[in-house]
């Protein structure tokens, strides 16, 4: 029995008939989870003659229709489609660069029974940061979705355990790139710089390829296939703001 067969019969144990009665002339899960797994396959990128790097991180575009009767299962739908990309990455000796996650959403251009996955790779990130260090922030780094504080003097990006912020993308070098703070004077926002370490791919910076630069409010630092947001902590949002804006 082949792993798709599996994933339908699972879900048939799980949800009875009620679920083949909802899906009938709808999209089918298992048309989703083969979807999945083409995506992973045409998105390999080879790391070395044994490892090859896939996306993580997925999102299922249905019309409001279908997401609609999906919406009574989609949590265990969403468990079992990622049981089943993993198990099948496990069988074709892929890497994910961080947890697999798989978001349901409705789209206006789609309709009924029409469905399409937009993927990417999305690296886990993993930061020391000590609650005195976010509390007294003057200015943030976003990165997949975690928000992580630069206090001054600032700290190292890289993929090494010696990192400040570790991120899992193997287009990092292990001292990637460090950012540089300096805190305003009074009413001043901080000045915020990045510095390229000598890594092996460089970082961008606003889509421009520089050793070092200058960063304002929302300047975007791209290594490897991260994205890294820089936000300026004003006074205004110092209290409420930098307490939420925690790391992973």
């Amino acid at each position: 029995m082949g792993g798709l067969q599996r994933f339908e019969r699972r879900l048939e144990s799980m949800i009875s008939g009620a679920f083949a009665k909802t899906f009938r002339s709808a999209v089918q899960p298992v048309e989703i989870a083969a979807a999945l797994e083409r995506e992973v396959d045409n998105n390999a990128q080879v790391l070395s003659r044994e490892r090859r790097l896939v996306p993580n991180s997925f999102h299922v575009e249905l019309s409001g229709t279908d997401l609609d009767r999906l919406a009574p299962y989609d949590s265990t739908l969403v468990r079992e489609l990622s049981d089943q990309v993993q198990e099948h990455a496990r069988t074709q000796g892929y890497v994910f660069p961080g947890p697999v996650r798989i978001a349901l959403e409705a789209t206006d251009d789609l309709t009924t029974g029409r469905f399409r996955i937009r993927s990417r790779a999305e690296a886990k990130v993993v930061g020391t940061a000590t609650h005195t260090q976010v509390r007294r922030a003057v200015a943030m780094i976003e990165v997949n979705g975690s928000h992580h504080p630069l206090p001054p003097p600032g700290l190292v990006v890289g993929r090494g355990t010696d990192a400040d912020l570790r991120i899992n993308d193997p287009g990092i070098s292990r001292r990637h790139l460090e950012f540089m703070v300096t805190a305003g004077r009074e009413g001043e926002d901080p000045v915020v710089e990045v510095h390229d370490l000598g890594s092996t791919n460089g970082i961008a910076v606003d889509g421009r390829k520089v050793p070092r630069a200058v960063l304002r409010e929302g300047s975007q630092v791209r290594v490897g296939t991260t994205t890294m947001t820089v936000h300026i902590v004003r006074d205004d949002l110092h209290g409420s703001g930098a307490q939420e804006a925690t790391g992973v």
